[in-house]
C-alpha cells in the first residue's frame, strides 16, 4: 500500500505558476504505480488533471487543462510533480495526488489518494 502527501498549493494571481508536489510512501515501489492528479472545486465533481505512466514516459492531461499543466516523475525519490502554468480563477479547487496499479489512462482506477492541497487564484 502507498500513502500518498502532497504539498505546493497556495494563492496566485490569475497567470501565475505553481508547483504541485507529492511524496509517496509506504512498503511498496513507487514505481508500481501510476500516478495521476485530480481536483475538486466547491460543489463540482472531482475531475481528472493529469496522469503518468509507471516509468515516466507517457503522460496525458485533461481537457480543461491541457496545454497549461505538465505532469513528471521521479522514481528515485519516490515524487510526482504537477507544473501548472497560465493558471485561471476556474483552476481554483483542492488538488489530490493519486495513484493505481492499473494503466494511467484509466481515471477510475486511481485508487490511492492523498490529503489534497489547496489552490487559490485570484483574478
Amino acid at each position: 500500500q502507498v500513502q500518498l502527501e502532497e504539498s505546493g498549493g497556495g494563492l496566485v494571481q490569475a497567470g501565475g505558476s505553481l508547483r504541485l508536489s507529492c511524496a509517496a510512501s509506504g512498503r511498496t515501489t513507487f514505481s508500481s504505480y501510476a500516478m495521476g492528479w485530480f481536483r475538486q472545486a466547491p460543489g463540482k465533481e472531482r475531475e481528472f488533471v493529469a496522469g503518468i505512466h509507471r516509468n515516466g514516459a507517457f503522460t496525458t492531461s485533461g481537457d480543461s487543462v491541457k496545454g497549461r499543466v505538465t505532469i513528471s516523475r521521479d522514481n528515485a525519490k519516490n515524487m510526482v510533480l504537477l507544473q501548472m502554468n497560465s493558471l485561471k480563477p476556474e483552476d481554483t479547487a483542492v488538488y489530490y495526488c493519486a495513484a493505481s496499479t492499473a494503466h494511467y489512462r484509466d481515471v477510475a482506477a486511481y485508487h490511492y489518494w492523498g490529503q489534497g492541497t489547496q489552490v487559490t487564484v485570484s483574478s
